[in-house]
């Protein structure tokens, strides 16, 4: 891609960010949520692959939908209150048809249809994109609605998100795809405590994004899209392998790593709000996810040559180290002993 068209495309994502996640008016909020959508499909479809293209389109006719509804909520919301301010949504039907809008941008079930098949259709850097920086405005608004949300419907959408990303995600052989239904479960977990505790669902995904970036951007170095690819990784960057382990296994929760911390924090306030059943529920869902990221690890530590895998040896390259991808792993692997300053802060 042309590098003016790039640097236009990532200023118009950040500007539309920026926008919605400061802006109280309504109309103001869908004008940012319609230029991010606008500024992301230049890079899914910059390869001009013919799956690239599909999955811009697919992309575009989803949000297009969605940011339809985001619009007719608040239209019907003022038209009942008078009110355009984005924390004084209160008319029931109005926070209905917001929660599906949402749901359908963020790819929580049963909206999720579009998200693996456009992640899949993306370069890994644009995947990225897709699974962290624009799931942040759609974040921010059910942030900023959550006390008129209905508590019901979302932890119904949280269960069965968690539930399908895990058990959708078990037969995947496609990194990307793999990535959409671990953030599809992940999406669970944030859905389920945004009414009860919403900086807490903030803080999930703030450490969810953290751990996708580290994940995504270690791929991406290893020019991995498949599992067949992974498996032949070892010999080329060991140590590229050892902290995409160290990094999976924080993304599925397991102590002493990153990833513990929200899980376990979602969990106590779960139970704080008498709801002991769900939260027995979602914890034994996310070992279904669990399953598939034990999978990424095996493939990308254990299966060592000679292997049965028709896939061409690759050399062994001494590359710089790449100091993104360090610093990303090391916060994704070792935050949870200062996790009371983390909360302290939130």
């Amino acid at each position: 891609m042309n590098p003016q068209a790039q640097l236009i495309c990532t200023t118009s994502l950040l500007l539309g960010t920026t926008i919605t996640i400061s802006s109280n008016h309504w109309i103001l909020a869908w004008t940012g949520l319609e230029i991010n959508t606008l500024a992301i499909l230049p890079l899914i479809s910059k390869s001009h692959h013919p799956r690239a293209v599909e999955a811009a389109t697919k992309y575009f006719l989803v949000q297009a939908a969605a940011s339809a509804l985001v619009l007719f909520s608040s239209m019907t919301n003022a038209w009942h209150t008078g009110q355009w301010d984005i924390t004084q949504l209160t008319h029931p039907t109005s926070c209905l048809i917001l929660t599906s809008a949402i749901a359908i941008k963020l790819g929580l079930v049963p909206f999720h249809f579009w998200f693996p098949e456009v992640l899949q259709g993306s370069p890994l850097t644009t995947g990225l994109l897709l699974s962290t920086a624009m799931k942040f405005p759609p974040i921010t608004l059910l942030f900023m609605t959550s006390q008129s949300l209905n508590s019901t419907l979302l932890t119904t959408m949280a269960i069965m998100s968690t539930a399908l990303g895990g058990w959708m995600g078990l037969n995947q052989t496609q990194t990307r795809k793999i990535l959409a239904f671990s953030s599809i479960s992940h999406l669970g977990w944030m859905a389920i405590i945004i009414t009860y505790s919403p900086k807490l669902a903030l803080l999930n995904f703030y450490l969810y994004t953290l751990m996708t970036a580290a994940v995504f951007l270690t791929m991406n170095s290893m020019k991995v899209l498949k599992l067949s690819t992974l498996m032949t990784s070892w010999t080329k960057s060991p140590a590229l392998s050892t902290t995409l382990l160290l990094t999976l296994l924080s993304l599925a929760g397991l102590p002493p790593l990153t990833g513990f911390l929200p899980k376990w924090l979602i969990i106590q306030e779960l139970t704080k709000q008498e709801m002991p059943l769900m939260a027995t529920m979602i914890s034994l869902l996310s070992l279904l996810s669990l399953f598939f990221y034990l999978r990424l690890a095996y493939c990308s530590t254990i299966t060592l040559p000679p292997h049965t895998t028709n896939h061409m040896k690759r050399w062994h390259v001494h590359k710089p180290v790449n100091t993104q991808i360090a610093i990303l792993t090391t916060l994704s692997i070792m935050l949870l002993p200062i996790s009371p300053i983390i909360l302290t802060i939130m």
